[in-house]
C-alpha cells in the first residue's frame, strides 16, 4: 500500500516541515523537543515526522540512536502495510540503513544477518551484495593483520639488508653488492606483493560467500515459484 496524505495539516506538522530539508541538527533538535506532541499526531503525519527524524539522525552519523529508532519506523510500516513510501520500499531501505548503522558500530553478525534477509527478499539487490561483501572482509579482520604483519617483518628485513649494504658490503666486500641489492629488492617486493595478496584474498573469500549464499537463495525462490506459480 502506498502511503496516504491528508490533505489538511496540523500547525506541529508544518512547523517541522518548514525546517531546512538538511537541517539535520534542527530537525534532531526539533523532534525531540515535542516528541510527545508528535506522537499525539494523525498517523500519517506521525510517520512523515518519524521518518524525517531518523533519516537525520543516521545523516549525522548518530548511529547507535539510529539504530533503535529506525526500529519504529519499521515495524510502523508492517503494523500499517506501508510499501511505497516518497516512491521508495520503505520497510527494504530503513532495514538497508540499519545494517549501515551497525556496520558503523562494529556490530557485524547484526548486520549481516540484515542484508542476508534483504538478499533473501531480493537477490537481484546488488547494492545489498556489496554492503554484504564489506561486512564480510570487515568481520574477518585476522587474514590482513597476518599480512600485514608479514609484511612490516619482510620491510624490517629490507631495512636491515639496505644497512648491511651500505656499512658493510659495499665498502669491504663488493663482488656481493649484486647480490645483496638483488636481496633487498625482492624481499621489498615480496613485503608489497604480502600485503596486497592478503587484500585479494579476503576480497576472495567474501565474494565466494555471498556469490554461493545469492546462488542458494535463487534456488529456494525458484522452487517456491514452481510449488506456488503465480
Amino acid at each position: 500500500m502506498s502511503f496516504f496524505r491528508p490533505i489538511h495539516y496540523s500547525k506541529l506538522y508544518r512547523d517541522f516541515k518548514s525546517l531546512e530539508e538538511h537541517a539535520y541538527r534542527e530537525v534532531i533538535r526539533y523532534f525531540e523537543k515535542y516528541e510527545s506532541e508528535i506522537q499525539g499526531l494523525d498517523f500519517e503525519e506521525y510517520f512523515d515526522l518519524l521518518v524525517v527524524y531518523v533519516t537525520a539522525l543516521f545523516e549525522i552519523g548518530e548511529y547507535r540512536k539510529h539504530s533503535l529508532m529506525v526500529d519504529a519506523v519499521i515495524e510502523a510500516s508492517i503494523h500499517n502495510n506501508i510499501t511505497i513510501y516518497q516512491e521508495e520500499d520503505i520497510f527494504q531501505k530503513m532495514l538497508f540503513r540499519k545494517a549501515a548503522s551497525l556496520f558503523h558500530l562494529y556490530e557485524f553478525d547484526r548486520a549481516e544477518h540484515i542484508l542476508r534477509e534483504l538478499l533473501r527478499m531480493n537477490p537481484d539487490n546488488e547494492t545489498a551484495a556489496l554492503f554484504l561483501k564489506k561486512c564480510l572482509r570487515a568481520h574477518n579482520p585476522q587474514i590482513r593483520i597476518h599480512a600485514r604483519a608479514a609484511s612490516i617483518f619482510l620491510l624490517l628485513l629490507a631495512t636491515f639488508i639496505i644497512a648491511l649494504e651500505v656499512l658493510l658490503v659495499r665498502p669491504f666486500y663488493g663482488m656481493y653488492a649484486d647480490v645483496v641489492e638483488n636481496a633487498r629488492n625482492t624481499t621489498f617486493i615480496l613485503a608489497c606483493l604480502t600485503i596486497l595478496g592478503g587484500d585479494l584474498y579476503l576480497r576472495w573469500l567474501a565474494n565466494r560467500e555471498v556469490h554461493y549464499f545469492l546462488q542458494e537463495v535463487r534456488q529456494e525462490k525458484n522452487k517456491t515459484d514452481q510449488r506456488y506459480p503465480q
